[in-house]
C-alpha cells in the first residue's frame, strides 16, 4: 500500500495484517506514516496504490462510515467530543450516529455499560467539557466501543498524559485487547512492549521489522532508528 503526497511517499509500499484478537503496535519517529497509515485503514484518506482487505473483502474504495458499520473504528491524536453535551449524551449521539441506537431505556443501559467499560460510569451525567485529559481518551474510547467495532485503529492514546493518567489508559487498553483486535500507534515505548503481541516499525513511510516484541527490541535496524540506546540492554522496558 503506497499513499502519495505530491512527490512525498508517505507511505511506501507498506504491507501490514492484523490478526483477530491481537494487539499489533505500530511505532517510529514523528514523520514515519504512523498517522497517514491510520488515516489510510480507517478510510479517511484512499491509497494512492494498493488495496486494503477486510475478512477476504476489498475496502479500498469504501467510504469511512461504511467501514464503521462493518466493525472498524479509530480514534483520532486530538480528542474530538462534544463538551457542552453530557458524557452520556456524546455516547448516545455515537450509538445514534452509527445505527446502533434505537432511543429509549435500551440506548440508556448500552450508553451505561459501554461508560462503564472504560471507567466512567460515575461520570455520565458530567459535562463532556468538564473532563480531565484522560477522561476525554477514555471517552473517545468508550464512543468507539459504541460503534459495535470489532476491530480499533488507536491513534496515539496516550498522547499529552502524566504517568498516571497514561498508567490507567494502558490498563484500560490492556483489559479491552482481551475483547477487541487493535491496532495501536504510539510513542510511549513502555505502553507498547506492555500490550502487544506484535510491533512493526516505520521509517520514512517504510516498513522496516515487524515481529513479537522480543524481537523488535533486539533488531539492530530499529533500535538505530527508532530505540535508541535506552533499549540497548538485553532487559530492554520493564
Amino acid at each position: 500500500m503506497q499513499r502519495r503526497f505530491g512527490g512525498v511517499l508517505a507511505v511506501d509500499d507498506v504491507s501490514l495484517d492484523l490478526a483477530e484478537g491481537e494487539l499489533h503496535a505500530v511505532i517510529g519517529p514523528n514523520g514515519a506514516g504512523k498517522t497517514t497509515l491510520i488515516h489510510l485503514l480507517s478510510g479517511a484518506l484512499r491509497p494512492s496504490a494498493g488495496t486494503i482487505v477486510l475478512d477476504g473483502r476489498d475496502i479500498t474504495g469504501l467510504a469511512m462510515h461504511r467501514r464503521v458499520r462493518l466493525g472498524l473504528a479509530r480514534s483520532y491524536q486530538i480528542t474530538s467530543l462534544f463538551p457542552n453535551f453530557t458524557v452520556r449524551e456524546n455516547l448516545a449521539l455515537a450509538l445514534q450516529g452509527t445505527g446502533q441506537g434505537r432511543g429509549g431505556p435500551d440506548d440508556r443501559d448500552r450508553a451505561r455499560a459501554e461508560l462503564d467499560a472504560v471507567g466512567l460510569g460515575n461520570r455520565a451525567d458530567q459535562l463532556a467539557g468538564a473532563l480531565a485529559h484522560g477522561e476525554r481518551r477514555q471517552l473517545e474510547l468508550g464512543l468507539a466501543l459504541a460503534t459495535g467495532a470489532r476491530i480499533l485503529l488507536l491513534d496515539e492514546p496516550m498522547a499529552g498524559m502524566g504517568p498516571e493518567e497514561a498508567a490507567r489508559i494502558t490498563s484500560l487498553i490492556e483489559a479491552l485487547k482481551r475483547r477487541r483486535t487493535i491496532l495501536l500507534v504510539e510513542h510511549d515505548m513502555e505502553a507498547v512492549f506492555r500490550l502487544a503481541d506484535r510491533i512493526s516499525t516505520l521509517v520514512y513511510g517504510r516498513l522496516i521489522a515487524s515481529g513479537a516484541p522480543d524481537e523488535i527490541r533486539r533488531h539492530p535496524e530499529v533500535r538505530r532508528a527508532y530505540l535508541g540506546e535506552a533499549y540497548l540492554g538485553e532487559e530492554g522496558p520493564a
